[in-house]
């Protein structure tokens, strides 16, 4: 599919998508949420891809919203015409004009059924970092730049970031970077666990590539995909029991398939295992097992 703001590739059952408005530092704007947003689900119905990466083009992985519009850049009455107002007057949040934006994207990644790498090359502020969030693992170059700046716009963090971020780094790190709204240099996204390695510029890809690879030569696509999910959604549960839950319908479940049959016979004969469950068609019957929680 042909894109305007975004380059899509797949080789060797690696989708690496590219961020590709490199005159804007590839600025975020509508389109790029579109078309992000379709990138994700085309690749989620395609069984040749076993991984993902997001980079980006030029300079920079994306230097947050696009800001062309001025000073209404974040007013969503100016920009998409007037938010519903409830009989009272106040404001009808349930309109989705009223929704962000960036937590679209992110909520996209959050679903996806292959694992996500971001390939972080150069600044990412704003959105260019919430965005990551979603991402499993983020590998950076010595190049980039990170910054959580929306105190300094007189915004708020976007991108379901207040969920993803204390999650990922803990509570005080978060405050630290949304409370000042510093861009921080990769060294200290390293320190922080924001990402997990720091990389010359000119080994990022390789280093992103060799991941992915590593799981789409190795692993059964339908496993993958469900520890994804089991993982992620763990983060919330309240109980190990939640988590006990899950996993005992997935060991039920995947111990009965032909991947699980060819993964231990591989095994035992000391053979690469070649699995043929596909995400498309072979995800178990109580997948998904969360409560559907669409916007209401």
């Amino acid at each position: 599919m042909a894109y305007e703001t975004i380059k899509t590739d797949v080789a060797e059952q690696i989708l690496t998508i590219t961020l590709n408005r490199p005159d804007k530092l590839n600025a975020f704007n509508g389109a790029m949420q579109k078309e992000l947003i379709e990138a994700f689900d085309a690749a989620d119905k395609d069984d040749d891809v076993r991984a993902i990466i997001v980079t980006g083009a030029g300079r920079a992985f994306c230097a947050g919203a696009d800001l062309s519009e001025g000073a209404k850049t974040f007013d969503r009455d100016a920009r998409r015409g007037p938010v519903k107002r409830l009989a009272d007057g106040a404001v009808d949040y349930s309109d989705p004009n009223a929704r962000d934006g960036g937590g679209q994207v992110t909520l996209r990644i959050f679903k996806c059924l292959k694992p996500v790498i971001g390939a972080i090359n150069g600044a990412a502020v704003g959105i260019g970092v919430t965005m990551q969030l979603a991402m499993d693992i983020r590998i950076a170059s010595e190049h980039a730049r990170f910054g959580f700046v929306f105190s300094q716009r007189g915004i708020v963090p976007e991108a379901a970031s207040s969920w993803f971020l204390p999650r990922i780094v803990g509570i005080s790190q978060a405050l630290e970077w949304c409370y000042t709204g510093r861009v921080f240099p990769a060294q200290e996204a390293l320190a922080g666990r924001l990402i997990s390695k720091v990389v010359p510029p000119d080994e990022l890809l390789p280093a992103a590539r060799a991941l992915a690879r590593e799981i789409a030569d190795k692993t059964a696509p339908v496993s993958v995909a469900l520890i994804r999910q089991m993982m992620w959604r763990m983060l919330g549960a309240d109980d190990p029991m939640e988590a006990h839950k899950v996993d005992s319908r997935g060991i039920y479940a995947r111990g009965r398939s032909d991947d699980v049959k060819e993964g231990v016979v591989s095994f035992l004969e000391k053979r690469p295992a070649v699995f043929r469950n596909k995400v498309s068609a072979d995800m178990p019957d109580y997948f998904p097992w969360w409560e559907e929680r669409e916007y209401k």
